[in-house]
């Protein structure tokens, strides 16, 4: 399942990420955004919408019945298929973000050099650019694919009985029978699979190295077939620059099917990403005892139930307040953790940086059992401190992450003038680092807040009595069609919009701000 589910996702994600990098500034920034919503959107409430679609009585079924073209309902839900388009869609964005950022930094200037030397367009996208997007291939297949190992959540309300995978198995060994021994063994596996895909494509991520000795690694054709190959493009060589000044100048009509086709298959991609959560908002305001899409009547029901029933808003209370802790550990920590990592050498880094990131690198399983029998030892199973520990060990990385890549943009000479005009560290970082990174710091809290408020995995396995809104839904979805659960999907989906809008002012308002702050240093 994991393999297939990566494939797809490189084989949807790579002309996308062409594309979107081919765009123009604005309509490339629109879509990028676009892609981020769905990402930061809850794992539970795109499985959700993809339940309230491909059910008995779910959206494609009631149309193709209204429509009379079947009479009973098509088992589009409860197999392997199933699974495979909710794990791809909720995977899609993981892989086309690193593309994205590859992609960006390629020179296209090459594929131009290479085009002037007489190869055709898709000689130069293979020969030239498609090595140099190898890394973000690498690290983007490595990420989907080790996530896709520890999914629960998706294979156990799409797929079927024999689509349940091990990540599945261990999570009921630890709710039921607690078979340390078996529990151990299955995490190990999985470790072990991770770990070995991760130790041969995912420690070059930078791609510095993957192309050294490519052009010696290949096999060298027959010296006769070379000759004759060599001399044959000699022998062309005067028409074939002929044609090339003819065709130097010539407008490029043909282009327009191509670009046609390109918007279409974006246009169908982002189609494929944010439907879902479309239908389920639009259904969440129906009147009805059901759902229905589009609603007959109009109305806030849903909405008043979530808030009316405390079994619903006392646990979205449960997980705010959880967040809010965890954000804030988490962001203390990972920016402290940022900060002694850039300034430690880089076998070091590397090392202590692989370290930080394998919470949210290996399957979230893996972590959950690890975190469950550490904290089953200190007696902290079943309580808000072993939850908000649990939360925190993923948030940090988060963090990590994103404050370290702000602090390298930093130049360091600002550090060093601040302390030649003698203020100490910790001025010094409060009056030049931190505003400086503070967009990052809020950023990272924000990632840190939504990866505690999503959490369902390590919930289920350490949370005990305590319920949150993650495990609240998930009740709900295996045991009934509550339709709040619609109202409570559509508030999650709202929020991705709502972080994303919080950090693009955060971002604008700080920029002259902490420019601001820095000639005050004289004083």
């Amino acid at each position: 399942v994991s393999v297939v589910a990566t494939a797809t996702c490189l084989i949807l994600a790579y002309p996308t990420a062409y594309l979107i990098v081919a765009a123009s500034t604005r309509v490339r920034m629109v879509l990028i955004v676009l892609v981020f919503i769905p990402y930061l959107t809850s794992l539970l409430a795109r499985t959700y919408a993809w339940v309230v679609i491909l059910g008995d009585r779910g959206l494609i079924n009631a149309l193709l019945i209204e429509s009379g073209l079947i009479t009973s309902p098509l088992p589009l839900i409860y197999n392997r298929m199933a699974v495979y388009i909710g794990m791809v869609h909720i995977m899609l964005p993981l892989m086309i973000l690193p593309l994205i950022s590859v992609m960006q930094r390629i020179d296209r200037s090459l594929t131009a050099a290479a085009c002037s030397m007489g190869a055709r367009p898709f000689a130069a996208f293979w020969r030239v650019f498609v090595p140099l997007t190898l890394p973000g291939v690498r690290s983007g297949g490595v990420l989907v694919f080790v996530l896709c190992l520890g999914f629960y959540i998706t294979p156990q309300a799409l797929g079927g009985l024999r689509d349940a995978m091990l990540s599945t198995f261990i999570a009921d060994q630890v709710a039921s029978a607690l078979n340390v021994g078996a529990i151990a063994a299955s995490a190990f596996i999985l470790l072990s699979i991770a770990i070995a895909v991760v130790s041969m494509f995912g420690l070059d991520i930078a791609g510095k190295h993957a192309f050294a000795g490519q052009r010696n690694s290949r096999s060298r054709p027959p010296l006769v077939i070379g000759t004759a190959t060599r001399y044959l493009s000699e022998s062309f060589i005067g028409y074939r620059s002929r044609l090339w000044k003819a065709k130097l100048y010539r407008a490029r009509g043909e282009s327009r099917w191509r670009n046609a086709t390109g918007v279409l298959f974006v246009a169908l991609i982002m189609f494929y990403l944010l439907f879902p959560s479309l239908v389920v908002i639009i259904m969440s305001f129906g009147a009805g005892s059901v759902l229905e899409f589009p609603p007959s009547s109009l109305s806030l029901r849903w909405y008043r139930s979530f808030f009316d029933d405390l079994s619903w808003s006392g646990t979205a209370w449960n997980s705010v307040q959880i967040g809010v802790v965890v954000a804030i550990l988490s962001t203390i920590a990972g920016t402290l953790a940022a900060c002694g990592l850039s300034r430690s050498s880089p076998q070091v880094r590397s090392s202590l940086t692989m370290a930080i990131l394998a919470p949210i690198t290996f399957p979230v399983i893996i972590v959950g059992v690890a975190t469950y029998l550490g904290l089953a030892k200190v007696g902290l199973i079943g309580t808000k401190t072993g939850l908000i520990l649990a939360h925190s060990i993923g948030s940090i990385a988060f963090v990590t992450v994103i404050v370290s890549a702000a602090l390298v943009n930093i130049d360091r000479r600002l550090e060093q003038a601040a302390m030649s005009m003698r203020a100490g560290p910790l001025r010094t970082f409060t009056r030049v680092t931190l505003p400086l990174i503070r967009p990052a710091i809020l950023g990272g809290a924000v990632f840190a807040f939504i990866h505690s408020f999503d959490e369902v995995v390590l919930s289920s396995l350490v949370g005990g009595s305590i319920r949150t809104l993650p495990l609240r839904m998930w009740e709900s979805m295996r045991n009934e069609m509550d339709p709040t659960i619609a109202a409570v999907t559509s508030l999650l989906m709202v929020l991705p919009v709502l972080w994303l809008t919080a950090l693009y002012v955060t971002w604008w308002k700080s920029r002259p701000k902490a420019q601001s702050e820095l000639p005050d240093l004289r004083a």
